[in-house]
């Protein structure tokens, strides 16, 4: 089993952020780029993956009164993974994504992950920034 964990900063109260994160029909602007999710009945997705050119089924909850997202393949139990927002001071939060893979032929390893997670984020603040209005860098 291999884990995955990344942080990162959000220029946003954590409600705003995990507003932006949870909105399913708009996870592929912040998701890595090859992976594109597609809502069927909650909490079922499919996600398509780029790179396999495969179809996934998956489960995607929302915990909004927790700030909590949480994810993985249904059928396969190949891979598991969460999001958490946390309000810190001065309106800002701290959103963190952790990935987990159970089987090692889905583990791309680790500066495949470490890249996806770190442009994920990057794109997550994006959105939260032009959401909010804030366009500071």
């Amino acid at each position: 089993m291999s884990e995955y964990e990344r942080s990162r900063t959000m220029p946003a109260g954590a409600e705003q952020v995990f507003d932006q994160a949870a909105d399913v029909g708009q996870l592929d602007t912040w998701l890595p780029r090859d992976l594109h999710v597609e809502p069927e009945e909650p909490p079922a997705v499919t996600v398509h993956e780029d790179r396999t050119d495969q179809d996934t089924s998956a489960l995607l909850s929302a915990r909004p009164d927790q700030l909590r997202l949480e994810w993985g393949n249904r059928d396969q139990g190949a891979y598991a993974g969460w999001l958490q927002v946390a309000g810190l001071d001065g309106g800002v939060s701290e959103v963190t994504v952790h990935l987990s893979f159970f089987d090692e032929g889905h583990d791309p390893g680790r500066p495949a992950v470490d890249e996806a997670l770190d442009g994920s984020l990057r794109r997550l603040e994006e959105r939260v920034r032009t959401r909010t209005g804030d366009a500071t860098p």
